[in-house]
């Protein structure tokens, strides 16, 4: 069995390295009542996290075509609240150590990257070497091609981190591996069935993971 030689990682921001689903909670129902889509409530919302990306914009009744509209606004109203949504614990370790073991880094989000920014701090913003924002709901497969080119990395040398199927299906149509955290929307459940190339559960599993494949390209 060969295992992967990774040189980029590109992660997801929100319920990946920000935990920003409180924030994100508080927004559905007004935006459903804005937009016109179904309001929810808590226990509909649980069932929801269990749901592959698809359904649930179909459970909302949200047109596609609307999805840009609501992705836009969502941005407007997070980032008005930027100040509430802190990093999960030990990622601003993660990155500190997966930057000094070599392995380059990227964002890929829906979020802006001003709001993104101000969540890492100048620091950890300053580790971060591409930023593909504002992307569409279902828009992360082409950002994440951008950002490989970009970076000139071959795809098979990519991995795209997330917390939601949405990512995992974008990682896979890109040529990418593929990492999936518990600890944000989707449940492990519905990211398992997704056959993610990793499951994560502790931002340490992501270190060792990807630390030692940068060990192993002495050896490529």
């Amino acid at each position: 069995m060969t295992l992967p030689t990774y040189d980029l990682a590109i992660f997801d921001f929100d319920g990946t390295l920000a935990d920003s689903g409180g924030v994100v909670l508080t927004l559905v129902n007004p935006m459903a009542e804005r937009f016109g889509f179904r309001t929810v409530t808590d226990d509909e919302i649980a069932v929801l996290r269990g749901q592959p990306n698809r359904e649930v914009i179909r459970y909302l009744g949200i047109p596609f075509w609307k999805l840009p509209l609501i992705a836009r606004e969502g941005r407007k109203r997070i980032g008005a609240q930027v100040s509430l949504i802190p990093l999960f614990p030990g990622v601003a370790d993660m990155l500190w150590t997966l930057s000094a073991a070599g392995l380059r880094l990227a964002v890929v989000s829906s979020n802006s990257e001003t709001t993104i920014r101000r969540v890492l701090g100048e620091e950890l913003a300053g580790l971060i070497e591409f930023y593909g924002c504002g992307t569409s709901f279902f828009g992360k497969t082409r950002k994440f091609r951008k950002v490989a080119r970009l970076a000139r990395v071959a795809p098979s040398r990519v991995i795209a981190i997330g917390d939601e199927t949405r990512d995992i299906e974008a990682a896979k149509a890109a040529g990418m591996a593929s990492g999936a955290v518990s600890w944000g929307y989707a449940t492990p459940q519905i990211l398992s069935r997704c056959a993610p190339t990793a499951m994560y559960q502790t931002r340490d599993e992501i270190i060792f993971d990807l630390t030692a494949s940068t060990r192993r390209r002495g050896g490529d």
